[in-house]
């Protein structure tokens, strides 16, 4: 194909009905990403909003986002949890800019309309006009009600001190969503017992929001691309292994043994292998098997659209993804422990942070390829990644060599995006 001939496509055209074959314009075109927001972060869909814990007292809140929308948790009064819209029902500034706090009500300030912690509107200024001269002049008219002029109110779904929130108010019920499989992956890690905050990661990747998704669906990269992980065995092809996705392909896990791995020969020759690399400090490994694990040393669970929820040996976050425009995504870590943890236990966790976040040993090569991949993406949008590793069809397996994870992902999301307004 020729300069002259080259044609920008503005909508993805597949090879065939299947999804081993991905349009790279499904990462570029605006006009696609528009219509993900849409179907995707305020329709029909629960995102992630943050833990429990992070507003544990009555008056407390964070500001965080779904899609592009700004929306705020809080805890009333009573304790109860709430998500609301960032977004004044007045002139529609967002009135709220810290990123956590205690308020006994929110303020707008460009014309000081509050509103109560779940949402209502309480104040009006001049609402009912200024006294000058013996007359009453402007104010609000008389059918005005408070009442149909608060925040726009999210509904909420809360299960082992993690929240989700939907645009949607008919959206299904939460344990629905998810499905009997993920849903037993959900509750392995949030069992019940109470979370404890220990920190954040925040950054900024220049890529399409669906390439993080793809990177923790995809179990082929971590063994060749992050040295760390095939060097100590933290994660390798042949570990003892399983793939599995819910009924529709759109949440998935990756779960992973170590200490179980085989002696294929073809881990140990692959270029990031380096047996006589050797760590200056021996305590990012002083692992500890704990009895929630059931087995497993590693579960990365991708619950979508919008979050990740890690366990690498004794390191447990949740990583929020925020979409920035169709080639840009923020992503923010959540590093938590348990209160029944020990002081060693919490030490080993943050220790063991340090592999992920923006600067980890091993998450820095995962938002450096993405920033590559939408490089080349933009370049050259009428062309198609291939994800055909393990074939083309999509299924869950008992070993990490497949793409299936991936296939099945943009197989929900041609459902979605391909069906009737």
């Amino acid at each position: 194909m020729n300069a002259s001939s080259t044609v920008f496509p503005d909508q993805p055209v597949w090879e065939d009905d299947g999804t081993h074959r991905i349009p790279f314009v499904a990462y570029t075109s605006e006009a696609i990403y528009r219509k993900e927001l849409e179907r995707f972060f305020y329709r029909n869909h629960w995102c992630y909003v943050g833990l429990e814990a992070e507003v544990p007292n009555p008056g407390d809140f964070k500001r965080t986002a779904i899609g592009e929308r700004s929306v705020i948790l809080t805890r009333d009064a009573d304790g109860a949890l709430h998500v609301v819209e960032n977004v004044c029902a007045h002139r529609g500034m967002r009135f709220c800019r810290e990123r956590h706090g205690n308020r006994k009500e929110f303020v707008c300030p460009y014309h000081q309309w509050s509103y109560t912690l779940e949402g209502d509107l309480q104040g009006v200024p001049f609402r009912r006009g200024v006294k000058q001269d013996g007359q009453v002049h402007g104010g609000m008219p008389a059918d005005f009600k408070t009442a149909d002029h608060g925040l726009t109110k999210l509904k909420v779904a809360t299960r082992g001190g993690v929240v989700f929130a939907s645009f949607d108010r008919d959206v299904e019920p939460f344990e629905d969503y998810l499905g009997p499989t993920i849903l037993g992956y959900f509750d392995r890690l949030f069992n019940g017992r109470q979370l404890k905050i220990l920190g954040y990661n925040r950054q900024r990747i220049p890529g399409n929001w669906k390439l993080m998704q793809e990177n923790i669906k995809d179990p082929y990269h971590p063994g060749l691309l992050h040295t760390w992980f095939v060097t100590f065995g933290l994660w390798r092809a042949d570990n003892k292994s399983q793939l599995r996705m819910d009924d529709r392909h759109r949440h998935a896990a990756m779960i992973s043994t170590r200490g179980s791995a085989g002696t294929a020969e073809q881990v140990t020759q692959v270029s990031s292998f380096k047996e006589s690399m050797q760590l200056y400090d021996p305590s990012f490994l002083d692992i500890v098997p704990e009895p929630w694990w059931g087995g497993p040393t590693a579960v990365m669970t991708t619950i979508f659209p919008s979050v990740i929820l890690q366990q690498q040996v004794n390191s447990v976050s949740t990583r929020h993804i925020q979409p920035d425009g169709h080639g840009s995504f923020d992503f923010v870590w959540t590093h938590f422990g348990f209160e029944d943890d020990d002081e060693a236990m919490t030490s080993r966790r943050l220790t063991q942070a340090n592999l992920f976040g923006p600067a980890g040993f091993v998450s820095a090569d995962d938002g450096e390829v993405i920033e590559f991949s939408q490089e080349a993406f933009e370049s050259k949008p009428f062309h198609r990644t291939l994800a055909e590793l393990g074939g083309r069809e999509v299924e869950n397996t008992e070993h990490m060599v497949t793409e299936t994870l991936i296939r099945g992902m943009y197989r929900y999301w041609r459902d979605v995006m391909e069906a009737p307004a």
